[in-house]
């Protein structure tokens, strides 16, 4: 009979995996205490919830979400890093990450509600961020109009400029 405070736990879980639209799980075995609080403290300056769970309640938490192809993810120690708000923020901290430390090593993840190959983790790492991608789509959306404000702006100087020469070269 479970405890209540493993109910709880898995309900809590279970919530946080359906409203999360980036779930990263994890292997932090062989981080130190020094390297896991870097880990964190980067996750969490991007939003991002990063929670070591034990196995059985994470099974349990993705089973009642619907995601049952994590075969062979609960083995080991697990950690879980959570998105809210962008699906890639995740992964471009574990990719910079990385760089520095050989650990921790990718499991799975669930990108957008749809369990990803580990194979795709490096294109999902490059995406640029969804506050860049927002600020390409304004910048785009914005040049034509420039563009055209700036073209009927010359053609109204021209105008005024030949009223003005006509306005001189008229006799008094």
């Amino acid at each position: 009979m479970p405890n209540q405070q493993n109910i709880e736990t898995v309900e809590t879980f279970s919530s946080k995996f359906k409203e999360a639209s980036g779930i990263y799980f994890t292997d932090y075995l062989g981080l130190n205490v020094k390297d896991i609080t870097e880990l964190r403290k980067k996750f969490t300056a991007d939003r991002v919830e990063f929670y070591v769970i034990k196995n059985t309640l994470a099974r349990r938490s993705a089973e009642n979400t619907g995601l049952e192809d994590l075969n062979g993810v609960f083995g080991g120690p697990t950690a879980v890093a959570l998105s809210f708000d962008d699906p890639t923020t995740p992964a471009r901290i574990l990719k910079d990450f990385k760089k520095d430390h050989d650990l921790p090593k990718l499991k799975a993840f669930v990108f957008e509600g749809k369990l990803m190959d580990k194979a795709e983790f490096a294109m999902v790492a490059n995406l640029p961020s969804r506050e860049v991608l927002l600020t390409k789509l304004v910048v785009g959306l914005s040049s034509p109009m420039t563009k055209l404000a700036s073209t009927l702006n010359g053609a109204m100087s021209s105008f005024v400029n030949v009223l003005n020469n006509l306005n001189d070269l008229k006799p008094e």
